[in-house]
């Protein structure tokens, strides 16, 4: 639960710094950008993946560049709620997602990446087990 706040606040604060980056884009108030944040994350959740699933074909054609094509229209569709946050057109919206989906991605991978994940390889043949984790200096153990 505390990383969902936390990538909560780090997309509520690079939000409002996009406000100040771009001139398409605008921001009310501190409140019109967290409820911006969260409704953008609970679209990423639930309804990006349907989208993804629907134009997959596309998305193959396009080696995953329509993937930011997506991400530019949930954060045109969300801004276009009237919650606060103004985006002036597609380009605008398509900068402002990129930056917002690089930063999740930074995010999302500082918050996991800290040590705790472990990898179980298990051969077909033999079923040996074999236990992985990261140690010291993110290398596999």
């Amino acid at each position: 639960m505390p990383g969902i706040l936390v990538r909560w606040l780090i997309i509520t604060v690079t939000v409002l710094l996009i406000s100040k980056l771009f001139r398409g884009v605008t921001v009310d108030d501190t409140g019109s950008a967290l409820v911006f944040a969260a409704i953008l994350g609970v679209l990423n959740a639930f309804v990006r993946p349907v989208l993804i699933i629907l134009t997959l074909p596309l998305t193959i054609v396009t080696l995953g560049f329509f993937i930011l094509v997506i991400n530019a229209l949930l954060f045109w569709f969300v801004a276009g709620l009237d919650v606060g946050v103004h985006v002036s057109g597609f380009w605008s919206a398509f900068a402002a997602s990129l930056v917002v989906s690089l930063v999740s991605w930074f995010t999302s991978s500082a918050i996991s990446g800290g040590g705790g994940e472990r990898t179980v390889i298990m051969t077909r043949w033999d079923r040996n087990i074999v236990d992985l984790r990261r140690g010291k200096g993110n290398r596999w153990e």
